[in-house]
């Protein structure tokens, strides 16, 4: 992959990085609720499904799940129902009293739990699929290896989404002022939980 090319990808793919999608809403939700560090940890989750999401492409099973209806329209409904799910468990969520004392603690979340949320958000978001499939071959040169063109690409991607999540978890720390009380709870929740449900459902009714 020449230079130029490259320098072609990274604003071009970074800007897919930073769109609000449901990982992003999902790491401004986590650094909102758990704080910077755990919204972070969380992200491994994300990083792990994409890594696997280029590698099946590199090796053109993504190809095969493009291609196939059935298998793109399940996938697609599984991430939705599991966006949906998270965001109503948010909504009936219970708030936490708070005192002078208390009110910088974070809620305490299982670092395994948010790994895998963040996880299985990525790896049935049909919309990274569709990147690597369709976005990167935009960015290939037919008569050079694949493989050595796909690990520049799928490196240079996950640097960026680092970026992203790191944006996007920050947001949700500086946000965290509003969960002081039990009122700034609730909204927040209840904000949170309808943007991961929108999302879900955006996500199902998309073609």
């Amino acid at each position: 992959m020449s230079l130029e090319l490259w320098l072609l990808f990274v604003p071009a793919a970074f800007a897919l990085n930073v769109l609000p999608g449901p990982n992003n809403m999902l790491a401004m939700n986590n650094g909102l609720r758990y704080g910077l560090l755990y919204a972070l940890k969380g992200g491994v989750g994300r990083l792990l499904a994409f890594s696997i999401l280029i590698l099946l492409t590199a090796t053109g099973l993504g190809a095969i799940l493009s291609t196939s209806v059935t298998a793109f329209y399940l996938l697609k409904i599984a991430g939705a129902l599991y966006l949906v799910y998270l965001g109503y468990r948010l909504w009936r969520s219970q708030p936490e009293e708070t005192s002078k004392d208390s009110h910088t603690k974070e809620q305490k979340v299982s670092t395994r739990n948010i790994i895998r949320q963040e996880f299985f958000v990525a790896i049935t978001n049909p919309k990274a699929i569709l990147i690597f499939t369709a976005f990167f071959p935009q960015f290939l040169v037919a008569d050079t290896p694949m493989l050595p063109q796909f690990s520049i690409m799928g490196s240079t991607f996950i640097v960026l989404e680092i970026i992203a999540l790191i944006l996007y978890a920050v947001s949700g720390k500086q946000l965290a002022f509003l969960t002081r009380t039990v009122r700034g709870q609730k909204i927040m929740n209840r904000t949170s939980g309808s943007l991961l449900i929108g999302a879900g459902g955006l996500l199902a009714l998309s073609k």
